[in-house]
């Protein structure tokens, strides 16, 4: 039962924290046992990318999809090697109040100079209305003792997925500013209000509400500086947007989104400054996470689901390629037909095989991985004879122990 609340007094509470969002959280190499694979089992998928010298970085959060999530990292010597320990962990930690301030969403990327980066958002809470991205270098990420860099907070909102480098060398950084219907539960206790009374009385940060759905920021100086581009709302049911871009052969970009029905597309010709009206792709998905990237050949390679008999469910994660530029996409690889998985992210290796990581169940779950080619999604199986599938890659206690019997 909700009691009355002085929302005067409440906004002061959290007028006065809210600044301790905005202080960067370095990369820690002190990592809690609790937050080890086995004693936290939970394992939800962030992203993975391969340094110059292959090696591989892993990303996933860790103890939950909310308030008090933290992101952990592990380097690995070999691509599919199996990962039993985060070595490096972003937890910024409580505020006075006892609110959590989460790191829930990040990416990792390697620059085309080799330079790993990592972007993370940090909001007091699941999401407190702002959020925010921060972004860390690592300039040795094959060296014996990596070292990041002082974060530094590049903008609002939360940037999930990596960036695209246009032809010109401009990097282009898809960023979501979440609705507010979104703000979290952390910002209050269960003992004192419901949610439908937060969001009807909340009013901080509403300077970033012109701001809300999918902005771009560009980078010309190599991610030196970024500044705003552009910005497109969606129009359907919109949800985190998570969205993901490339530039097609003709300049001008495509960017899918997230809406909680699937996904939507909108297309631009001045390299993101303007945006068309976001439309319904004609497929239909789940809502979640996919993933999108442009393979070296030049075509297109989109993750999503393709469950044949509800389209809404998260199952049946499923590649494709197009050669023209996403007005069609060809073959149909299944990766994972169980219920329960998503959130893929992946890179092209050198030697043409594409890496693919994903989580299944999340809470006393794991993350897994798939190995294929470009040929082998064209054909809808495996004719390279390199497919690998469902490849654990970290695993709850509670995973591993289904997997033993």
């Amino acid at each position: 039962m909700a009691r009355n609340i002085d929302w005067t007094l409440y906004e002061k509470y959290l007028e006065k924290i809210a600044p301790l969002a905005l202080k960067p959280t370095p990369v820690s190499r002190d990592v809690p046992l609790s937050y080890h694979p086995q004693v936290d089992d939970y394992a939800m998928s962030g992203g993975m990318d391969i340094t110059r010298q292959g090696k591989r970085w892993l990303l996933w959060f860790g103890n939950e999809d909310g308030g008090k999530t933290v992101t952990l990292i592990a380097r690995s010597d070999t691509i599919d090697e199996r990962v039993n320990e985060a070595q490096y962990i972003i937890d910024p930690g409580f505020v006075p109040g006892g609110l959590h301030i989460s790191a829930v969403v990040a990416n990792l990327w390697t620059a085309p100079d080799g330079r790993l980066f990592m972007f993370y958002m940090q909001s007091i809470g699941h999401f407190d209305g702002r959020g925010g991205v921060f972004q860390t270098i690592c300039e040795n990420p094959d060296d014996k003792e990596p070292e990041w860099s002082e974060p530094e907070r590049i903008w609002h909102g939360a940037a999930l997925n990596k960036p695209t480098v246009l032809d010109n060398g401009t990097w282009l950084l898809p960023i979501s500013i979440w609705p507010r219907s979104y703000l979290n539960t952390e910002a209050r206790s269960d003992r004192h209000m419901d949610l439908n009374e937060l969001r009807q009385n909340y009013r901080l940060f509403t300077e970033v509400d012109k701001y809300r759905g999918t902005n771009i920021l560009a980078s010309t100086d190599n991610g030196n500086t970024w500044e705003i581009r552009g910005n497109v709302k969606n129009p359907f049911d919109c949800t985190f947007d998570e969205p993901m871009l490339i530039e097609r052969k003709d300049k001008s970009l495509l960017m899918y989104m997230r809406d909680n029905h699937g996904m939507t597309q909108t297309e631009s010709i001045d390299e993101g400054r303007t945006w068309t009206t976001p439309v319904k792709t004609p497929w239909r998905t789940a809502s979640a996470r996919f993933f999108l990237r442009k393979l070296a050949s030049g075509n297109l390679l989109l993750v999503r689901y393709a469950n044949p008999n509800d389209s809404e469910n998260r199952s049946d994660l499923t590649a494709y390629i197009s050669k023209n530029d996403g007005a069609t996409w060809e073959g149909g690889l299944l990766l994972d037909e169980r219920n329960g998985v998503s959130y893929p992210d992946g890179f092209q290796h050198p030697d043409g095989r594409i890496f693919v990581q994903y989580d299944r169940l999340r809470e006393c779950g794991e993350i897994l991985l798939a190995t294929f080619t470009e040929e082998d999604v064209l054909a809808g199986k495996n004719i390279s004879e390199t497919v690998k599938l469902k490849q654990p890659l970290v695993q709850s206690r509670s995973a591993s122990q289904k997997a033993v019997l």
